[in-house]
């Protein structure tokens, strides 16, 4: 079976096919992001285009599942360190004054950001005082956050990034502190698993929520949102859109931190003040 390109006309049939059988717009997603997706799945399922409109049709669940498969959900601990050390050093120190401190992690994927932020929370002494939110459009990917069970052998290059994070002493890069990953996971070598440990699963509040059309549903204003790696995937209009509802619900002088390629551009760049890795909003 020869797959060919997807067509405009295809994509707009293919949105319009996804808004009629459920609750999803993909209508603002990027275009180029959206086609090569659809490609993948139509490879992935041996079928064409046609089919696969057809199927929407006929089989209501099946969008769904196609969704899942359509948004994207590529996470890993501690990712990019550099990002982190910055939350180390610059931001959390800054936030540790506050009697309260709430993070919302939009967009967490599969989880392992929102570990990773909890496992640097518990080194500093911040944890028991911080209340960690976070959401995604995905159910599946909300299931296995809750759950906290990944790959080892997936997983395991990901641990230099917890000895970088973690273990470096930030004011003499020669020492190198004694924290064990058991502290917080247990690895299981033979099942090929890493487990989080049960106080780090009671914490976060997990929700499945789309930054499409949703509005804030935990209700409460935030000290610091990481959206990292998913406005990429939107359109100028929704990524505005996007930055409208994290502005709305940030504190004054509080951080908003997206990906290492990802930045504001547009109107917003006049309320938020990129500082480094990360932007501060305004006034």
């Amino acid at each position: 079976m020869c797959f060919m390109s997807i067509t405009d006309s295809e994509l707009l049939q293919f949105i319009q096919t996804i808004q009629s059988v459920s609750t999803y717009d993909l209508s603002e997603y990027s275009d180029k992001s959206l086609k090569r997706r659809i490609t993948k799945i139509l490879m992935d399922y041996r079928i064409t285009i046609t089919e696969l409109l057809r199927q929407l049709k006929v089989q209501p669940r099946f969008a769904e599942e196609i969704v899942k498969k359509v948004t994207v959900n590529t996470t890993e601990l501690f990712r990019d360190p550099p990002i982190w050390l910055a939350l180390r050093t610059e931001i959390l120190p800054k936030l540790a004054q506050k009697p309260i401190i709430r993070i919302w992690h939009a967009g967490c994927s599969t989880g392992q950001e929102v570990y990773s932020m909890m496992i640097l929370l518990s080194e500093m002494g911040l944890l028991n005082k911080t209340e960690l939110y976070a959401s995604d459009l995905n159910t599946d990917a909300i299931d296995a956050a809750k759950a906290g069970v990944y790959k080892y052998k997936f997983n395991i290059s990901y641990l230099d990034n917890f000895d970088k994070v973690i273990r470096s002493d930030v004011n003499n890069p020669l020492i190198v502190r004694n924290i064990p990953y058991e502290k917080y996971m247990t690895i299981d070598h033979a099942g090929d698993k890493i487990i989080m440990n049960r106080n780090l699963l009671e914490k976060p509040f997990f929700s499945k929520l789309d930054l499409v059309k949703d509005k804030n549903l935990f209700q409460v204003t935030f000290d610091l949102i990481l959206c990292r790696n998913v406005i990429i995937y939107f359109n100028y209009s929704l990524q505005n859109r996007v930055f409208q509802l994290f502005y709305d619900n940030l504190y004054d002088k509080s951080y908003l931190m997206l990906g290492v390629h990802e930045s504001i551009i547009g109107p917003f760049t006049a309320r938020f003040e990129k500082q480094g890795y990360y932007y501060l909003r305004k006034g």
